[in-house]
Order: structure tokens, then sequence, then C-alpha cells
């Protein structure tokens, strides 16, 4: 299979991570000049002039723009793009479909711990795509994490509870860190022990096959301090605010 060619429209922060999880040089463009610059300052490449010339370049666009420009930066590449590649949340694949008429596209949106090849990127169903294109475009993201294939009905339910994540998961961290500090640990130490411990426990998880019952039971003695501790966070809500966070990521929270 041929190495296909990926060319940036926009160079934010998704752009960015997915640049540095490849970790080579690249073709870029963004409305901001000097931010396409400095991401080809540090990786290498080239700050493409105009969208236009890009789609020419290479093999497959990567959408990184805002999604409400999908309508301009399609008529400025029209005629001219080979392929494309949406990372565009709440934009479903019938709709930039539309604005690539003849293209081949992928609908594929990526969590911003790519940028350590340690992401989960989920991609659209697509019982119409062009077979050759959507394999070389996974296999690029595939480098940087696992990539899970779902029908387009769940992918704004996946996009809740991995694209928004790494935020939930650092306000965690941040409000562990921030209880040891109130009893006496220092912040650096604090940190240390609440950052290893989240990615040790999230690999264990992953070696127990996902059984995050068998990962607690493990660490768990009846009525000693860890069965304490998880019945104050049951106590206190957990499971229903991480409910209500996806409720509301999804727009079905309620007043």
């Amino acid at each position: 299979m041929a190495r296909v060619r990926l060319g940036l429209i926009g160079a934010g922060n998704m752009a960015r991570a997915l640049a540095r999880g490849w970790n080579e040089p690249i073709l870029c463009t963004d409305a901001l000049p000097g931010r396409a610059q400095a991401l080809v300052d540090e990786l290498g490449g080239e700050a493409v002039a105009t969208n236009a010339e890009l789609a020419e370049r290479v093999d497959a666009l990567v959408l990184c723009h805002k999604p409400a420009g999908l309508g301009a930066v399609a008529q400025e590449v029209a005629g001219r793009v080979q392929g494309v590649v949406s990372i565009l949340g709440g934009v479903p694949l019938a709709e930039v479909k539309r604005a690539y008429p003849g293209a081949p596209v992928v609908r594929i949106l990526p969590s911003t711990p790519v940028e350590v090849a340690r992401g989960v990127c989920v991609h659209a169903r697509d019982p119409e795509a062009h077979a050759a294109h959507t394999e070389a475009v996974l296999e690029r993201f595939g480098r940087l994490g696992p990539v899970v294939t779902l029908d387009e009905a769940l992918v704004d339910v996946a996009m809740g509870l991995m694209s928004n994540a790494p935020a939930y998961y650092a306000l965690l961290a941040e409000a562990q860190v921030d209880a040891g500090v109130g009893r006496g640990l220092p912040a650096d130490v604090a940190a240390q022990l609440v950052v290893g411990t989240m990615a040790g426990t999230a690999a264990l998880i992953d070696q127990r096959a996902m059984d995050t019952l068998a990962v607690r039971r493990e660490v768990t003695s009846p009525g000693g301090s860890t069965a304490r501790g998880l019945a104050a966070l049951e106590r206190h809500g957990v499971r229903a605010a991480f409910a209500a966070a996806l409720d509301a990521v999804l727009g079905d929270e309620t007043p």
C-alpha cells in the first residue's frame, strides 16, 4: 500500500497533536500564517501559502479548521482535492461528502493524546467508502493509537467519552492533587503520585482485558481504606456526574 501524503488545513490544537504524534515533516496551512509556520519550525516541512496549493500537493487534505469553515474551504480547493479526511466535530459524514462531491472522504475523530501516540480515534463507518483511500488513512491514524470503527449514529456518543475525556481526567488529577496538598503533600510530589498512578492504572486495566471491576477488587479490602474512599466517591455522585457530563456534551442535559 502506497504511503498517503497528508496536508493539514489548520494548525490549531488538534492539528498540532496529530503532527507531533506522526513526528515527521508536514505540509500545512492556517488562517493565522504564523501558527502554521510555528508548527513547521518545530517539525519540519512547509507552511503552504494557500489551501488550493496544498490540495494540489497532497493525496488527502485533513480538515483541521473550524467546522463553520467547511463550505468556504471546500470552495477554495474545488477541482484540486484528491481525498479528504474530516476531523470536524459535529459535522456528519454526509455533509462533508456534499461539500466535496466526487472526492473520497473519511471521517475520523482523534483525541489529544495522539500527540504522544496514545490517543484513540473513532472512525465513522461508511458503506460507500473508497477502500484504498480509507485503508491508507486508517493506517496513518493507527500509528497514533487504537482506531475504533463505529456506525455514525454512535460517533457523537463515542466523542463524548473520549474526545472530551482528557479535560475530565486532567480535572480529576487536579482535584486529587489539591486534596493531597490540602493534607500537606508538596504539589509536585502529589502530581507525580497522581499522574503516575493514573497512567499505570490505565495500563493495568488494559492488561486485565478492560475488566475495571477486577482492578478495583485487587485493591479493595472489605472495610478497608479503598472501600471507604470508593463509598465516599459514590456518595458524592461520581457516576451521576459523568453521566451528566455526557448528557451535556450531547445536548441532552435537562435544566
